[in-house]
């Protein structure tokens, strides 16, 4: 898995994800945000939006309607996202 980070989700509610990912889109303040491995150190605020990522084992990418806003963390090949609330499964 050398080419994969760990990604949590949580709202206050509960743990929505966590587990390696290969690919990371969320909805940045500025615009959507791309996150790969080794990706540079960065904090951000999020905007209501579509947020997808893609586990190592393939398939389809997964993708979660994110509510409210929220904050993205990435450093040292971890990424973490808290969200005001995301509805699962949409599109």
């Amino acid at each position: 898995m050398a080419n994969s980070f760990k990604l949590e989700i949580l709202t206050p509610r509960k743990r929505i994800f966590s587990g390696p990912v290969t690919s990371l889109v969320a909805p940045g303040g500025l615009g959507y945000l791309g996150i790969l491995s080794n990706h540079a150190p960065l904090v951000t605020t999020l905007v209501p939006g579509k947020v997808t990522f893609r586990e190592p084992a393939g398939g389809a990418p997964r993708v979660m309607q994110s509510a409210g806003e929220g904050l993205l963390e990435v450093q040292h090949n971890q990424a973490l996202l808290l969200l005001d609330d995301v509805a699962e499964g949409a599109v």
